[in-house]
């Protein structure tokens, strides 16, 4: 193990891998910031590049891009209400309304810093835990992945708003909207009524980018005297106190280990993914807060909960791959053909045939959050910039990235068309107060749900095994606790409100 180690440090910590990791993190920040351009989309670029190189600095760099991306989605949630990548949607909920209050570099320093911590206790139980917990990850039948998906759904009951019914009403839209297209088990078009445009259904991002995006930059617009006047989106002074935010950080630190430890088991659960971390992590902050009322209006207790949720998934995502071969994501697929592209055989075997590579990695990921650390705190006044630019001038740029974003996904020119019409209706649902967070879940969940409900019954009609399957069983018993409690603090907030009326 020493060996392996000290053979992995030195191939890690060399001039060039060093720098091609920097430029890997200054990407993955970059591209993660845009809306739209997702982090799978800047790994895939990444891949040819690292061809060329050994094998440790070629997977150390596509880490630093991995790394860097969960970090980089928070800069355009926190600044423009905008998540960049699908990981960052829970932020959005606290990061933006504190930019609005004023405190845009607050809200970026202690979405960094929990950023940091998260990828950094994810990597730590990635070292010591990989075995057992893939062990597990690998246990999930249909059944498993199906419980967990109706546990996580319960999220929406956190998410809802002022209005229970508003909230499950657009949860439910979201349900029906993931239904179009094509049937994920056989292939046969379904609610596309002969309509070439919802022939290929509604690709995810593209409702993420029309929900968030353009339905905010509508709300922007609405104003004509502020366009004419060039105000700006947020009106705020830019200073900000790094160690500030650090200690509001660390000042939490049940908060900050239970959401990155959310996004650890998240990770490990193949498909799953950080966008289902950031709002289950979002979601158990809230309800464990002694003041759950203040989420959604700007508390560093939401953003905490976000960004350490989704940062921790990175190294989640490596422990079924690096224990068992088996990809979290697709991400980390595409880590794992980077590997074999240099002869690495990846399975159970890898860590004692490439124990330096393993090692190495574990490494790369502790160096790659360090630099995203240093890059995102040196370049936020850059990224602070942004407040000071008129609503006429970045309206208009984030839409054509919005609009770019939605037609590098498929190269479809209907997912445009797609894309304005979602954020049309995206737009009148937040003018009639109708909750935009369970829409984006519906659609994010139920074409998981709806797979794994099918692969079950179709590999066992015995509808019981739900409730027998041990795990599974643990699952939908939290599922119920989960509605329990959400029903418990309704009826306790309707019951002070009518008190103090």
């Amino acid at each position: 193990m020493l060996d392996a180690l000290l053979s992995g440090a030195s191939q890690l910590f060399t001039l060039g891998t060093i720098l091609t990791m920097l430029v890997g993190v200054v990407a993955g920040v970059i591209a993660a910031a845009i809306p739209g351009f997702t982090i799978t989309m800047a790994i895939v670029l990444t891949l040819p590049l690292t061809f060329a190189m050994p094998p440790l600095q070629g997977v150390a760099t596509m880490l630093a891009v991995y790394v860097g991306g969960y970090t980089g989605g928070m800069i355009s949630a926190a600044l423009l209400g905008i998540p960049g990548t699908p990981s960052a949607v829970a932020t959005t909920f606290d990061a933006y309304p504190m930019a609005r209050n004023g405190q845009p570099g607050r809200a970026l320093a202690i979405g960094i810093w929990a950023s940091f911590f998260g990828a950094l206790i994810s990597t730590v139980v990635l070292i010591i835990a990989a075995p057992p917990l893939a062990l597990i990850a690998v246990k999930l039948g249909a059944w498993e992945y199906f419980s967990l998906i109706i546990f996580a759904m319960t999220v929406v009951a956190s998410l809802v708003g002022k209005s229970m019914l508003k909230g499950l009403m657009t949860g439910c839209l979201g349900l029906l909207i993931a239904t179009v297209g094509t049937d994920p088990m056989m292939g046969e078009p379904r609610f596309s009524f002969d309509l070439q445009l919802l022939a290929n259904g509604f690709p995810f991002l593209v409702v993420l980018i029309g929900v968030f995006a353009v339905s905010q930059l509508l709300q922007e617009v609405e104003d004509a005297d502020q366009i004419k006047q060039g105000k700006q989106l947020i009106s705020a002074n830019v200073n900000f106190r790094p160690m500030d935010a650090m200690r509001e950080t660390i000042a939490r630190p049940l908060n900050l280990i239970r959401s990155s430890l959310v996004g650890v088991f998240i990770g490990a659960v193949p498909g799953a993914g950080g966008s289902i971390a950031n709002l289950l992590a979002y979601d158990q902050a809230k309800r464990a807060s002694k003041n759950p009322d203040s989420f959604g209006t700007g508390t560093p207790e939401g953003v905490v909960a976000s960004e350490s949720g989704n940062s921790a998934t990175s190294g989640g995502g490596l422990i079924p791959m690096i224990a068992l071969g088996i990809p979290g994501s697709a991400v980390d697929a595409v880590l794992m053909a980077s590997l074999m592209v240099h002869g690495v055989g990846v399975g159970p075997r890898l860590i004692l045939d490439h124990g330096d590579i393993v090692y190495g990695m574990f490494m790369a990921m502790m160096l790659a959050a360090g630099m995203v650390l240093v890059v995102c705190l040196f370049s936020m006044r850059w990224f602070l910039r942004v407040t000071e630019v008129p609503r006429s001038i970045i309206v208009p740029v984030v839409l054509v990235c919005c609009v770019i974003g939605a037609f590098a996904l498929n190269n479809r020119a209907t997912d445009i068309y797609l894309l304005l019409c979602v954020g049309i209706v995206g737009y009148l649902l937040s003018k009639l107060d109708y909750p935009l967070a369970p829409l984006v879940l519906g659609v994010i969940l139920g074409p998981i749900a709806e797979t794994n409900l099918r692969r079950a019954l179709m590999s066992n009609e015995d509808w019981t095994l739900f409730f027998t399957r041990p795990i599974s069983l643990a699952l939908l018993i939290l599922a119920l606790i989960s509605i329990i409690l959400a029903l418990r603090y309704r009826f306790k907030a309707n019951k002070r409100k009518l008190s103090q009326t």
